[in-house]
């Protein structure tokens, strides 16, 4: 299972911090979800005992400047996520197969409709529930986040689209325990096996994405074989 994180400068711990800490708490790998935070994930890998994904969380006005984000990050990064909110910037996620995962598309003035799922769910691209709001927030804020994340989950179950959970964690004192996340899951309808299979859907991503990113990739569904390399 992984966590999705941010890390310095983008949150307040490092994410060599993060990710002993997130090790700890039973979790199998970090996705760094950068947005300034670019760590020498290389030299990470070989020093910890846990995994740590080389993502970007584009964060842009609108789909234009989307567009030209997710074409820039797409050949260097291992997941590219979308940070959604509005409306159209939801659509547009949805419509690229280039992005991985759509972020919180229910923050703001974001709305996440029908024909949002049936496109996440025929592009492939992964819809998040974050749990941030509802870990971290009281009052009005946090009925509504719960409410907006049920209507999500009924979206996301109806029409089968791939999605992935998480707590949204700034430091490495706000992670929270696989089995703490699938507590949380519960009250918004979800089983405790669904939540950890969207923790566990981050790690399918990285690998499926550093398969397609390796020197043996071609094309979808095309790997380089031997008469390939040998010309």
């Amino acid at each position: 299972m992984y966590e999705a994180v941010y890390a310095h400068p983008d949150g307040e711990s490092t994410a060599s911090r993060v990710a002993v800490a997130a090790g700890r708490y039973g979790y199998d790998g970090v996705v760094v979800r950068g947005i300034d935070a670019r760590p020498d994930f290389d030299r990470l890998r070989d020093e910890l005992d846990v995994d740590i994904v080389d993502a970007v969380e584009i964060d842009a006005p609108d789909p234009e400047h989307a567009s030209g984000a997710v074409g820039n990050y797409r050949p260097q990064r291992e997941l590219v996520i979308l940070r959604g909110g509005t409306n159209a910037l939801n659509r547009f996620a949805v419509e690229q197969p280039r992005v991985d995962v759509l972020a919180r598309p229910m923050a703001g003035r974001g709305n996440f409709n029908h024909v949002l799922a049936k496109a996440a769910r025929d592009n492939g691209v992964r819809v998040e529930f974050d749990l941030d709001p509802v870990l971290r927030s009281d009052g009005g804020t946090r009925v509504q986040a719960l409410s907006d994340l049920r209507k999500l989950r009924e979206l996301v179950e109806y029409y089968d689209v791939p999605y992935v959970v998480s707590g949204g964690p700034h430091s490495h004192l706000e992670l929270r325990a696989p089995r703490e996340l699938a507590g949380l899951g519960e009250i918004i309808g979800f089983d405790r096996e669904q939540i950890l299979e969207g923790l566990r859907e981050w790690g399918r991503l990285a690998e499926r994405n550093r398969e397609r990113m390796s020197e043996s990739f071609i094309a979808p569904g095309v790997k380089r074989g031997r008469h390939e390399e040998d010309d």
